[in-house]
């Protein structure tokens, strides 16, 4: 199976899943008797597993045997997209499914300078994350007229490649990852109805 077409099955479940919790009750207070802190806690299980299996078991086993790299420039060349990209694409297409769920990477440190910090929330919640990393920050935010759950989990180093590929770019403002550290975050938001 090509790695495209991996990618987009991998993809294409996760949206299946996160788009089943987004169209349910999952924009309310709590999605049926599951309360909202819940549903977010079993989203970013999904997230996080699909996301080291796509680190650990493709990418870097692909890049050690030789047989396909990744690199942020994947759509041009023949490459896999990096981790990062790889949650930005999923995040992309579940929003596609017109569910009420949205996730993005976010950091302290960002290499890309669109995953910083954008609300004093989000600010708040990095610095909890990389004190605290067993312990999500979570909340309710109002933006405009509408009501969010939010919840960041710490993000972290999962395999060398994580590693390297953090203290190698000349973008980073952080050289001296070790495997394991907290890179930044996991923003999940769910709508929630007025």
């Amino acid at each position: 199976m090509s790695a495209r077409r991996w990618f987009v099955g991998v993809v294409s479940v996760a949206i299946y899943v996160i788009g089943s919790w987004g169209t349910g009750q999952a924009g309310k207070e709590s999605a049926g008797s599951v309360p909202l802190e819940t549903v977010v806690d079993y989203i970013h299980s999904v997230l996080e597993a699909d996301r080291t299996f796509y680190t650990v078991h493709v990418v870097e086993r692909m890049q050690r045997r030789g047989v396909i790299g990744s690199s942020e420039k994947w759509r041009s060349e023949s490459a896999l997209p990096i981790p990062a990209q790889f949650f930005q694409e999923s995040s992309s297409l579940a929003a596609l499914t017109g569910s009420n769920v949205r996730y993005r990477l976010i950091s302290l440190n960002p290499i890309n300078k669109q995953n910083g910090s954008r609300t004093e929330f989000e600010q708040k919640a990095l610095e909890a994350v990389t004190a605290h990393p067993e312990q999500p920050y979570k909340g309710l935010v109002k933006e405009g007229d509408a009501r969010y759950f939010q919840a960041v989990y710490a993000d972290h180093a999962v395999s060398q490649n994580c590693v390297t590929c953090h203290n190698a770019d000349p973008r980073s403002a952080k050289h001296d990852y070790k495997l394991n550290d907290v890179l930044g975050g996991v923003l999940i938001s769910i709508r929630v109805p007025e």
